[in-house]
């Protein structure tokens, strides 16, 4: 298959998870759609030649992300209480006009992956040729992330570390009421 057909076909896996998203009524499924979801868009991106970020939401979106919704689920209903029949229309209509400024926004982009755009002629040389002698480590993207994106990898450290205490919170109170009710 080609690499177009497999971004495709991860598009199109994301759209129908979406959609289970927005119709599912029960929390557990809403969350384990949101982790299948993280998962197929950071295989949307492994295939968009984007590891690091494809690393990242494996990391905060399908790992942390569901941890601590199912660790929010076990302290909450299970059902969402709505009416099925009231639809919120400018909640609505708000979303399509969102959805119909960022698609004509997206018509003034240049074509995926075209060679003449700002960032392919001029920044990626200049990266490509100073790299090695300013930072001095062979792999080009990792001395980007390493040295020119290091801040960025710093955020993404910290936000991954701050899930990580949040559900430890939020599962150590758990633990500590449940072994209260134990006790009585």
């Amino acid at each position: 298959m080609t690499n177009f057909a497999v971004q495709l076909l991860l598009f199109c896996g994301l759209i129908s998870i979406a959609i289970a998203i927005a119709r599912a009524r029960n929390l557990l499924n809403v969350t384990l759609f949101s982790g299948l979801f993280s998962l197929l868009l950071a295989s949307l991106f492994v295939a968009l030649d984007a590891v690091d970020v494809a690393l990242t939401e494996a990391a905060v979106g399908a790992g942390i992300s569901t941890v601590l919704l199912l660790g929010a689920i076990a302290l909450i209903e299970k059902r969402e209480k709505s009416d099925a029949k009231h639809v919120d229309l400018p909640a609505l209509l708000l979303c399509l006009a969102l959805g119909a400024a960022l698609s004509y926004g997206m018509l003034d982009m240049p074509p995926f992956g075209d060679a003449t755009t700002p960032a392919h002629t001029y920044l990626a040389p200049d990266y490509i040729a100073r790299t090695p002698a300013e930072i001095g480590i062979p792999n080009l993207v990792t001395a980007v992330l390493a040295s020119y994106r290091g801040y960025d990898t710093l955020g993404e450290t910290a936000v991954i570390f701050t899930a990580f205490v949040g559900v430890m919170f939020l599962l150590g109170g758990f633990l500590r009421r449940d072994e209260r009710g134990k006790g009585q």
